[in-house]
């Protein structure tokens, strides 16, 4: 089962590395990572999808808890909103590109670059529907992609603190 992780960490140089060595000496296998700053000066939030059963993400959580740069780790598996940003530039062809858009409409997804043969679309949503879209563009011919990794918040006023 796949287990969303959010982990709150000082904002230091060498921690992402410290956490993904942890990972590496564990054999944990880490299927998407993100990380960014909080609205905290000095502290980062990732947010790590890994696999594995519940004593798993056990061990994995007290092994995080030990690193020192760690501040709080919670596993936000459930009851919580889930997104992943993509970019993907795709062919476009004068006769292709109305319906390029008109998938991207279809998606809630934006046009944020236009070139002479390809376009850029900005499309954000669970895993699945990036994966749609990806999957339909494919017919157009994709030149790259580029996606965030899995970002998570539990919902209600539950917070990470």
């Amino acid at each position: 089962m796949r287990h969303t992780i959010a982990v709150l960490v000082e904002d230091r140089p060498g921690v992402l590395a410290r956490v993904a060595g942890l990972f590496r000496r564990r054999g944990f296998n880490i299927e998407s990572l993100a990380v960014g700053i909080t609205e905290k000066h000095g502290v980062s939030r990732m947010t790590i999808v890994v696999s594995g059963d519940d004593r798993t993400i056990e061990q994995v959580t007290k092994q995080l808890n030990k690193l020192i740069e760690v501040i709080k780790v919670s596993d936000v598996s459930k009851n919580s909103v889930e997104r992943e940003l993509a970019l993907v530039k795709v062919s476009a062809t004068p006769q292709s590109r109305a319906e390029i858009i008109e998938i991207a409409n279809i998606f809630r997804a934006r046009i944020v670059d236009v070139a002479r043969d390809s376009l850029i679309v900005e499309v954000t949503g669970d895993e699945d529907k990036i994966s749609a879209f990806i999957d339909l563009m494919k017919q157009y011919g994709i030149k790259e992609v580029t996606r965030t990794g899995k970002i998570a918040m539990q919902r209600g006023s539950k917070a990470l603190e």
